[in-house]
């Protein structure tokens, strides 16, 4: 197995990267790097620049850092002749995921932009089914509540913490993976409270009749839903991409291993000594933040 190392042991990686990683007969969880987190039994550092000096075994890192410092961090693993996994979105700037993967390239290793929720199970069918249809449109419904999802963690309402598309950049992920033809967006209203730099909710418009709804102060049940019209037929996907439905017949899709078909492919890429460096996604949310209207609204708090 190989080892890797997970650096930013936050929720996120308790609840999927370790999980995934432990899980994996393709992996050795061989360290961890974080302030505050640790794995049992999994050697642990507070300092990144010691985690690479103490242990030139790694050749793998993992990073589940927030976007702002993230750069940083795969930087000096890529100089240090590391791979390199990033979590979702995969940094803080286009600019600087491209100057990640210009060094990538240059130092001969892997860099992969991991976009888990193209990996829920309904993703692959949904656009297989979608490849050969015309499209009519299509709504994006992706409404959570933050103080569930990222209890405390002010980061996400910082600049470059991305607000409401953080989670949504997994629509983003989904749509453009499974639409047959680009979209480009046209408008788009972004709700700022009052006393924060990034949007709690988002309201979009594409080209395509592809319209979003982004809103992360829904409590209650969770709405993670994309519609798809087609000439053809409704296309339905719930709960994130789990589930797939196609003209009110919900569709079988095997089973659910987002985050483990991430490592799955990042052992596939350094084996064939490739990257895979999407921003897709990561250029909707761009695009928002460059023609959104910006509209303020009550103050967030936690």
């Amino acid at each position: 197995m190989t080892p890797i190392c997970l650096v930013g042991i936050g929720k996120i990686a308790v609840d999927q990267h370790v999980p995934s990683i432990n899980g994996s007969t393709d992996w050795d969880l061989a360290a961890t790097v974080s302030r505050a987190g640790s794995v049992a039994g999994v050697p642990s550092f507070t300092d990144f620049d010691d985690m690479l000096a103490a242990r030139p075994d790694i050749p793998v890192i993992s990073l589940c850092l927030p976007p702002v410092p993230r750069y940083a961090y795969a930087a000096k693993a890529i100089a240090a002749g590391r791979h390199v996994m990033l979590e979702k979105p995969p940094g803080a700037t286009l600019a600087e995921v491209h100057a990640l993967a210009d060094m990538a390239q240059k130092a001969g290793v892997t860099l992969y932009t991991t976009w888990h929720s193209r990996m829920a199970k309904g993703v692959a069918p949904a656009k297989a089914w979608l490849a050969d249809k015309t499209i009519t449109g299509a709504h994006i419904t992706w409404k959570e509540d933050v103080r569930r999802w990222h209890p405390g963690q002010d980061w996400v309402f910082a600049p470059g913490g991305m607000g409401v598309f953080d989670p949504g950049s997994n629509a983003l992920s989904i749509i453009t993976e499974i639409l047959p033809m680009p979209i480009h967006l046209q408008s788009a209203d972004l709700m700022f409270p009052a006393n924060r730099d990034t949007p709690i909710a988002a309201q979009m418009q594409w080209t395509e009749n592809v319209t979003g709804e982004f809103d992360w102060r829904q409590e209650g049940p969770q709405s993670w839903d994309i519609m798809v019209e087609t000439t053809a037929g409704t296309l339905e996907l719930h709960d994130g991409g789990a589930r797939l439905v196609i003209d009110g017949t919900e569709v079988e899709a095997g089973a659910d291993r987002e985050y483990p078909a991430l490592y799955d492919r990042m052992a596939a890429l350094i084996k064939t000594g490739a990257s895979e460096v999407d921003l897709s996604p990561m250029i909707h949310v761009a695009d928002a933040l460059t023609l959104g209207k910006r509209i303020v609204v009550e103050p967030f708090d936690f």
